[in-house]
């Protein structure tokens, strides 16, 4: 009976025979094309965005000057860029409107977020609430807000409080959506994990629920605030005496177009503006989550 005594000769781990250098991996991984550098570089909004306003403002240019529309109508952008200067820099435009605006964001963001989170919890775990509620929530959607505003503006009157509760009715959906979605899409491990733990529905809550729902909440306020600068500005537009819808209607009835254009202007940056506080204060608040990382 003959023994072979030949054995496989294994190399120890970290030798040159199995273990490849990083230069042989960077030389084996895939390399990105020019595309893909440029579109994961962060300097792409940086560029992009500013190089799309001044195509813009150049077709402008060129249509205000050789398709013979008046500029009555049309103010060339230079016109209306010396008209958002003084508009801009002026207290009164500061104080009265663009501060009446966002106050009235403010507020309505505030009670969506209380109402469209706290349903979106209940929603999120009870079918037997989802069930007797998913009626109401839908009402609320499908009728046209505009429609809704006189009646707003019958039972409040032609203040603030009127342009808050449309900014709120507009603002609370996408939150409750998002919050029910995120609760319902807490893993099942992590509910064994706090059974086996003997932790209590609060401990459940603050531990589990809310840290996993956190990046649905911050992503459906995303929306919530632009729908709520949406509500505020359409009902000073059709019944306030202050804010910037408001203003919008002063500026068209004085036939100060250019002023009128100016005033778009503004309220374009005010929403961006707010928007960016959003996604900034989503980048704060979950650092860890990845849909922050990959931005």
């Amino acid at each position: 009976m003959t023994v072979n005594h030949e054995r496989d000769i294994a190399f120890p781990v970290g030798t040159e025979s199995n273990q490849l250098s990083d230069e042989q991996i960077l030389a084996q991984a895939p390399k990105r094309t020019w595309r893909q550098r440029w579109a994961a570089s962060p300097l792409l909004p940086l560029i992009s965005t500013p190089a799309l306003v001044v195509v813009l403002l150049v077709a402008w240019k060129i249509y205000s000057e050789t398709s013979g529309v008046s500029k009555y109508v049309l103010p060339p952008p230079e016109a209306v860029g010396a008209a958002f200067l003084v508009q801009i820099t002026d207290p009164f435009v500061w104080q009265n409107h663009i501060w009446t605006t966002f106050y009235e964001v403010m507020a309505g963001l505030f009670f969506a977020i209380i109402v469209g989170v706290g349903l979106g919890f209940a929603i999120g775990k009870s079918p037997v609430f989802e069930k007797i509620s998913r009626p109401f929530v839908v009402a609320t959607q499908v009728i046209p807000k505009v429609a809704l505003v006189p009646l707003f503006l019958l039972w409040l009157g032609f203040g603030a409080e009127s342009k808050i509760l449309i900014a709120a009715l507009l603002a609370f959906f996408p939150l409750l959506i998002n919050t029910a979605l995120g609760v319902r899409s807490v893993p099942g491990s992590m509910h064994d994990l706090m059974t086996s733990l003997k932790s209590n529905k609060f401990e459940r809550f603050w531990k589990v629920e809310l840290p996993h729902t956190m990046a649905y909440i911050l992503a459906g306020m995303e929306l919530a605030v632009v729908q709520a600068t949406v509500g505020a500005i359409v009902g000073e537009y059709l019944g306030g005496d202050k804010g910037l819808g408001r203003y919008a209607i002063d500026l068209q009835n004085a036939l100060q177009i250019d002023k009128l254009y100016g005033a778009i202007v503004i309220m374009t940056l005010f929403g961006f503006a707010l928007y960016t506080i959003v996604t900034s204060t989503r980048r704060l608040l979950i650092p860890w989550h990845e849909s922050v990382q990959t931005r």
